[in-house]
């Protein structure tokens, strides 16, 4: 029993970024489906805004309600700007990407956020890499790896493979996602909206050292989103009051399911990113397109192609990649903070003459130095 508590005190950030990818998936197919019925997708994020505000906000004051910190203006700020990054901007580009292009396409280019959060975090000098290393060697190429796999998974189809429960139940929704607009438009709205996600992991990480509330945080962040959010939809939808109009059908269900994932993405997010970092939270990605491919053969009928088992397997390769590469960046500093902490008590059990005579006579220089700062300043003023 020791070792299992053990074990799961060690890798419980793995599992809990692995079932917030099983969620990311499920959230996929309900807010495609939404789409295709015609919901906005301004107001979707809105009311998943509002619904996770409604979650978060007793919750935070229960259990952090001795963790009372100090807002001060800068952080306000970055709060407003994080919540502008991430739902406003990030989300509204996002699902409107989906709309315009495929589900499947469009999760495929979110494999890009580790590749970008990589980048930006090296940029911002929050991740430092020494390529004559081995592990950081590993994690630049399991990234990079991770990534090609989740582009091959999506974008390349390869030999149709029929399992037993498959049937070709997708040509409508295909059709439906191709009559919607330009894949070119739709490709670079996902770009846009996955380069603004990549640096609200960073904005975040940064935050949450000033901030270390998550839980409080993550409440802000969608209360401030979703008053932001209802400014962006108001002017998009401005006239068209039956968009904010909510049926009893999958959209209520999108909108419920969103806001409960939101909420509970944003906490653990912000708890994993803290322990982590925010590569190491963004490399899971990929993993979503698995479980797409997974559960849209198994229960909506998709067809499989080799192409994409292919990409699986190479995400899962890559993943595993930049994973040991992060254990051995913090078995690393862990060894460093211990060596660090042990200075001190050397520094106190140290019995050495010499240095003691070294100490003594660099306080003579010092004091002799400040004596003629001194004269040398009256001399001035006279």
């Amino acid at each position: 029993m020791d070792s299992f508590a053990t074990m799961l005190d060690l890798h419980w950030p793995v599992l809990v970024m692995i079932g917030l990818q099983f969620c990311s998936a499920a959230m996929s197919l309900l807010v495609k489906t939404s789409l295709n019925h015609g919901m906005s997708v301004h107001v979707l994020v809105v009311y998943r805004m509002a619904v996770a505000s409604a979650i978060l906000a007793p919750i935070a004051f229960i259990v952090e309600r001795k963790l009372r910190l100090k807002m001060t203006f800068s952080t306000f700020a970055k709060i407003m700007l994080l919540s502008l990054f991430e739902p406003v901007a990030a989300q509204n580009l996002y699902y409107t990407g989906m709309k315009y292009t495929t589900a499947t396409f469009t999760t495929a280019m979110s494999n890009l956020l580790p590749a970008l959060t990589f980048a930006i975090a090296c940029i911002v000098r929050y991740e430092k890499i020494n390529m004559r290393k081995l592990h950081c060697q590993a994690k630049v190429i399991g990234t990079i790896v991770a990534i090609c796999g989740a582009m091959v998974l999506g974008l390349v189809k390869g030999k149709h493979i029929n399992p037993p429960w498959s049937h070709h139940h997708d040509v409508d929704s295909q059709k439906h996602a191709t009559d919607n607009g330009s894949f070119v438009e739709g490709s670079i709205m996902i770009l846009v909206g996955c380069v603004i996600w990549a640096s609200y992991y960073i904005l975040q990480a940064f935050i949450l050292k000033s901030y270390p509330a998550k839980l409080s945080l993550a409440t802000l962040q969608c209360t401030m989103g979703m008053v932001q959010g209802i400014i962006v939809a108001s002017i998009a939808e401005k006239g068209n009051t039956s968009a904010w109009s909510i049926h009893k059908d999958v959209r209520l269900a999108t909108c419920l399911y969103g806001g409960l994932y939101a909420g509970g993405l944003y906490y653990l997010t912000a708890i994993v990113t803290n322990k982590k970092g925010p590569v190491f939270s963004s490399v899971f990605y990929p993993l979503s397109m698995v479980i797409v491919a997974i559960v849209g053969s198994t229960f909506l009928h998709e067809q499989m192609y080799l192409g994409r088992i292919l990409g699986a397997i190479i995400i899962v390769m890559g993943m595993y990649m930049v994973i040991w590469g992060k254990a051995k960046d913090e078995h690393l500093q862990s060894d460093t903070d211990q060596t660090a902490a042990a200075a001190p008590d050397l520094e106190e059990n140290t019995d050495n003459p010499t240095l003691e005579s070294g100490e003594h006579q660099i306080k003579e220089e010092i004091q002799t130095e400040t004596t003629h700062t001194i004269q040398t300043q009256v001399e001035l003023v006279v």
